[in-house]
């Protein structure tokens, strides 16, 4: 196996995942705003939560590189600043800040303590912090406990002592918090197990009276080491803890969840017992008991709460109740503990409740949602239940209790965030018909999931559109003095007049404004302090505030094909080629520079910069001809119209723009010309502000119309508006700084303009055929648009129909009662458990049954109706397990859809009772389907296709053929070809790639003649298959349920060996090598992208772009893989990897190469994410590594970015 690949891909995430695994709360940024950092796989990202808006938006994002297992914030006493430890994959405990000044995260420590990996002893697993700041505990599984002192400096710098022991061995940890115990001593709070006896004990006895401990663990500052204070024993099934204020606050101890209860324990007070309320309806399990998943403790003044959430998605809240003393006055001893339902909100894997009075919930699927408090349930119906009615020991029998589920009424949601967690499955397809495909994807779990479309784009914010006489040709807006806020009108230009609009309460036609109304306008600028211009064919009018007009004529025979303007310049070109420069006098008069400069070819575009502050005039005219260049020339009174630089460009210029943006490679602002060409190409260029020569060109390709494009402010940053058969922005990101050009997600225009006024403070005005649209852009953090469609269960597979926009999914969901006997029960009038009403499945998720399925059939149609056309249900306790469209020569090449199923289902240890295949006809253009006949099968069958006009089964380890008969399909051939069970199938030609659950892939050829099925070729490592495609007709890319992505490549000779005519004889004699196939599949690459792939595909994802390989992950993640075309880039972004390995080491401290080879070596990949870093580098990182490539800044820059927008977003 050759060390170095012979082909070479370049990695890159297009959506990072956006499953939270973890969120905390704090005031990172040192002020009085809370922020919430959410760890997302191996990203790290800080929102921002606006109270005024009830919004979330996120400030900052980074791929620490390593697997994030837990964070935690702390404070030091006396300061304002949280910081953020993270234990993480690296064997190394992480401490970092947020600087909101530079807006990034800054590492303050880096302790380590073990070996990296995930592992049962290395700690890592469990973090708890002091509430006081003073200590933190960071454990492992099994065996270690890590204490770290924390404390500041006579600098005031955080610092960290070494690691003091706490180690028990063969104990095993459920849980850990550190207990609020004032300024005493810190302890820490953890649930743990000694299996030592059971290790023993071969009977099971030791196992059977094993006890579960709460163990106190108490760090003396004084003596600086860490003591096992107090144990007792709690209820076995406890797996939680939560802190409970001490001190001043409270009586210090913890909450201990277990199943079906709650315990307050201390260790000088009497434990307190409530049971978790159930819920009543006629279709739930009375008897079910329920876990405590996630919670969140919150202080107020003189007064706290808990609110848990049980596995239904059910929060209750639960407060104590303390022994008053004599005066009346509470004391620091418990009396009750007590329990109420509280609302139902999507099951979190984090809470967080804002000081602001809002509830973040971190949704472990599903859509993030953000709540307001409308109150906090304490004057409610609700019946309130109280630890007197429940015994504190565990083992003690006692009645449960019962609660009436409701809509929400304490909490009002008010965000809604995007996320595609767990995304199943996803499909590329271009079904509107536009130049680049969307994404549509599967995802969500429950009634909770959607069938959902991704469009690149930015989302426009339509406010008002309205129809206009005629079709206008252009339209500007303009201010009527410089010092006025926003404009005060609409100028339209028509093929022969000039229509002006005022911009008031109401937008209406004005006539007296000094305009030229009988003459379209080519241009209009408010210039000087009160005056406007008028650009017309035949001449300039210059409109004074006392409404006196001069008029400049065009010389005779001539006309003005082109003009631009800024405050105080003006440029028109004439027909005859001629440029005319004026400038504005002292006396606020339009002074005609004298000599005219003839162009060699008729111009078709102009443009000036704005005039920098402190100046009076920008120094540079860029001038478009129709000889394909373009022309700078200098403004300087001492070279006017000098030429300064040309550029020859591909086709002839449309649009010129002379702006100034904000640019990462400078860190501040640069002069950029932007160029829209009649072939619908947009460069972008640096313009040298002293010399005016262009240079660093990119390109980018827009549509087939012609580019025109338009200066307009996005954000309070200066922008281009691109239009060309759609509209695009180039904006700098927000965070990076680094240029991005995205699609509108709006009609096309045909001209537009900047729009301000006190309705909308920061839009655009824009026409489109013959409306007249005003809108704005708010948010440019993300450019993949998501629609929704909310799906019955969990989606499983879904495939597209042969011809029509329609996608047909199948979705099943465990432990869930079906339709039928869900109404049966609804039916039964005997039910004892209440009458409640059937709730909205959505918000309450659907009534649980143990061994039942739920499953059914969609058609989802994305386009039209945007909406789900059909649903069949299967009956009989059976679930979809894989589906395809196959058309059947024996019917004429019909299409229909096949389904496989199986019968009473057990995942773990699988089980089931029988397999079925449904066929299903196409009606209505396939918006209905029509149940032709089933067939049993042995095994539900994990994997179907179409092949050579049969169906293609996989059931169990077998390969089958089937055709289509009138009652059943019938079996054509089969052959075992895979060890343990066939979950995926590829084909192209004869060849059939078949994924094995844990045996990766093989190879298999069909002999039509022989009617045999023969395996050729296979591979010699095991791996978990997830997903597979075929790259091309020898080599297939899969992924395995470790997050590893693979390319595997057949052996040439094996190849042409097994399509050779004939019987195949030679394939099926020929040796085995060690028990598998004749021959091996070779690895071509290798790489970890810490996501388990969900489904693989090669496609283009823009116009005009390369293939690439996209991958789905489980966490909703996006990512691409671009294949290297030359060795010298592979060199060159290598090199560049190397460096930033070293130069930007990542966050947590994990080596980057050995967290991207985590199962094998990384092998012909390199990391596109690490490589973006780049940007984000000090200036003089940059210098140095540019030094080190032999480029310029400016050329890395382009390289890497044109990495990702040739083929992606």
């Amino acid at each position: 196996m050759a060390a170095t690949s012979s082909m070479f891909m370049y990695s890159l995430t297009i959506q990072p995942p956006s499953a939270v695994t973890q969120a905390i709360l704090g005031q990172f940024a040192g002020t009085k705003e809370q922020q919430i950092v959410t760890a997302s796989g191996s990203r790290l990202t800080i929102h921002r939560p606006d109270p005024s808006q009830g919004k979330i938006s996120t400030i900052l994002s980074q791929d620490v590189f390593g697997i994030i297992r837990t964070l935690a914030a702390f404070r030091l006493a006396g300061s304002n600043k949280d910081y953020i430890i993270i234990g993480s994959d690296s064997g190394r405990i992480t401490i970092i800040e947020y600087v909101p000044s530079q807006n990034r995260f800054n590492r303050i420590h880096l302790e380590t303590f073990g070996k990296s990996g995930i592992r049962r002893v290395i700690p890592g697993q469990y973090l708890a912090v002091d509430p006081k700041g003073r200590a933190c505990l960071i454990a492992s599984v099994e065996k270690n406990k890590l204490v770290y002192v924390l404390n500041r400096n006579a600098q005031a710098e955080l610092t960290i002592s070494s690691p003091l022991e706490a180690h028990k061995p063969q104990t095993l940890v459920f849980a850990l918090v550190g207990l609020d115990v004032g300024y005493e001593n810190p302890v820490f709070a953890a649930l743990e197990v000694d299996y030592t006896e059971c290790d023993q004990d071969s009977t099971g006895q030791a196992y059977e009276d094993l006890e579960k401990l709460l163990v106190y663990y108490e760090l003396d500052l004084g003596l600086n080491h860490v003591v096992r204070k107090w144990s007792d024993p709690v209820d076995r099934t406890a797996t939680m803890l939560f802190q409970v204020p001490g001190g001043a606050d409270g009586p210090s101890g913890v909450l201990v969840c277990g199943l079906d209860n709650i315990t307050y324990r201390h260790s000088n007070q009497d434990p307190f017992r409530v049971a978790i309320p159930r819920r009543r309806g006629a279709t739930e399990n009375p008897e079910r008991k329920r876990y405590i998943i996630a919670g969140v403790m919150h202080k107020m003044r003189g007064a706290f709460f808990f609110l848990l959430q049980s596995e239904d998605g059910d929060m209750f809240k639960i407060t104590l109740e303390m022994v008053d003393d004599d005066a009346g006055q509470s004391t620091p001893e418990v009396k009750r503990l007590k329990i109420k339902y509280f609302d139902t909100v999507p099951i979190a894997s984090n809470l967080c409740i804002l000081k602001s009075g809002f509830l973040f919930v971190a949704s472990e699927t599903g859509n993030h949602h953000f709540y307001q408090f409308e109150k906090l349930g304490d004057d409610d119906e609700e019946t309130e239940f109280d630890s007197d009615s429940f015994p504190p020991d565990p083992t003690e029998p006692y009645t449960p209790v019962y609660f009436h589920p409701r809509a929400a009424e304490n909490v009002n949601l008010v965000e809604s965030i995007d996320s595609m967690n767990p995304q199943m499955d996803c499909r590329i397809a271009n079904l509107t018909e536009e130049d680049a495909p969307q994404i549509y994807s599967i995802c969500g779990t429950g009634a909770r999931s959607s069938f959902r479309t991704l469009k690149h784009g930015l989302e426009v914010n339509d406010i008002v559109g309205s129809e206009l006489p005629g079709g206008p040709t252009a339209v500007w807006t303009t201010k009527i003095t410089r010092a006025d806020e926003y404009d005060a009108y609409i100028v339209l230009s028509f093929k022969g007049e000039t229509l002006v609009l005022s911009i008031g309460e109401t937008v209406e036609e004005v006539t007296d404004t000094g305009f030229l109304s009988s003459a379209p306008t080519l241009a209009v600028q408010q210039l000087g302090e009160d005056a406007l211009i008028q650009v017309h064919p035949h001449g300039i009018r210059h409109i004074r505030a006392d409404r006196r007009v001069n008029e400049w004529p065009t010389p005779q025979h001539r006309y003005i094909v082109a003009a631009t303007t800024n405050e105080r310049q003006v440029a028109v070109a004439l027909s005859s080629g001629e440029i005319v420069y004026f400038e504005m006098d002292t006396d606020g008069s339009l002074a005609e520079y004298d000599e005219k400069r003839e162009m060699s070819a008729s111009v078709s575009c102009l443009s000036l910069g704005e005039v920098p502050e402190g100046r009076t005039r920008s120094q540079f005219l860029a001038i478009g001809c129709a000889d394909s260049t373009v022309r700078i020339l200098s403004l300087d009174p001492e070279s006017t119209l000098e030429n300064k630089s040309v550029q020859a460009l591909t086709s002839e210029p449309s649009a010129l723009s002379i702006m100034a943006m904000a640019d990462s490679t400078s860190g501040g602002s640069t002069l950029y010309l932007h160029i829209g060409l009649h072939s619908g190409v947009y460069l972008r260029t640096v313009l040298d502000e002293v010399t005016g020569e262009l240079s660093d060109t990119r390109t980018r390709f827009l549509g087939p119309k012609p580019a025109k494009l338009f200066r307009v402010s996005v954000k309070g940053q200066p922008a281009v508006l691109a239009l060309s058969s759609r509209s695009w922005l180039g904006y700098s990101d927000p965070q990076t700084k680094g240029f991005m050009l995205t699609p509108l997600d709006y009609n096309a225009l045909e001209y537009a303009s900047n729009f301000s006024s006190e309705q909308c403070v920061e839009g655009m005005v824009g026409i489109e055929k013959n409306n007249l649209r005003i809108f704005s852009i708010d948010k440019l953090g993300n450019n993949l648009l998501q629609q929704s469609i909310p799906l019955t269960y969990t989606p499983r597979k879904f495939v597209r129909h042969p011809d029509q926009p329609l996608f047909y999914t199948i979705e099943s969901d465990n432990n869930t009662l079906s339709p039928s006997t869900k109404q049966r029960l609804l039916n039964d009038t005997t039910l004892v458990n209440g009458d409640a009403a059937v709730l909205p499945p959505e918000d309450f998720g659907y009534p649980r049954a143990q061994g039942h399925w739920a499953s059914c059939i969609n058609i989802v149609d994305p386009i039209t109706a945007k909406a789900v056309l059909q649903r069949i249900d299967l009956e009989e306790n059976e679930a979809a397990v894989s589906l395809a469209a196959v058309s059947f020569s024996s019917q004429d090449d019909e299409t229909f859809l096949v389904i496989g199923t199986g019968k009473d289902i057990v995942v773990a240890p699988r089980s089931f009772s029988a397999g079925f295949i449904y066929v299903y006809r196409f009606l209505e253009d396939g918006k209905e389907l029509e149940f032709i006949h089933k067939t049993k099968v042995e095994q539900p069958p994990q994997a179907l296709l179409g092949f050579q006009g049969r169906l293609l089964a996989g059931i169990g380890n077998e390969l089958r053929i089937y055709d289509l008969g009138l009652k059943q399909l019938l079996r054509k051939c089969q052959a075992q070809v895979v060890p343990n069970l066939v979950v995926g199938l590829q084909t192209q030609g004869s060849r059939i790639i078949v994924s094995d659950v844990q045996e990766s892939v093989v190879y298999v050829v069909y002999k039509y003649q022989e009617n045999l099925l023969i395996p050729f070729v296979d591979d010699v490592v095991a791996r978990w298959t997830t997903s597979t495609t075929m790259v091309d007709y020898e080599t297939v890319a899969g992924g395995d349920k470790f997050g590893n992505i693979w390319l595997l490549r057949c052996p040439q000779k094996a190849s042409e060996e097994a399509d050779e005519d004939g019987s195949g004889a030679h394939l099926i004699h020929e040796r085995q090598y060690l028990q598998g196939a004749p021959n091996r599949l070779a690895l071509l690459a290798h790489f970890f992208p810490q996501d388990v792939p969900t489904s693989i595909q090669k496609t283009q994802l823009v116009a005009g772009g390369r293939d690439v390989l996209l991958w789905t992950g489980l966490q909703g993640t996006l990512g691409i893989f671009v294949p290297f075309v030359s060795r010298e880039d592979v060199d060159f972004f290598q090199t560049l990897e190397q460096h930033l390995r070293t130069e930007d080491a990542p966050l947590a401290g994990r080596d980057h190469l050995i967290y991207r080879g985590y199962y094998v070596p990384v092998k012909g990949m390199i990391d596109g994410d690490l490589c973006e870093r780049y940007a984000l580098l000090p200036n003089d990182k940059k210098q140095m590594i540019a030094a080190e490539l032999d480029r310029s800044v400016r050329e890395i820059e382009r390289k890497i970015s044109d990495m990702r927008t040739r083929v992606a977003y």
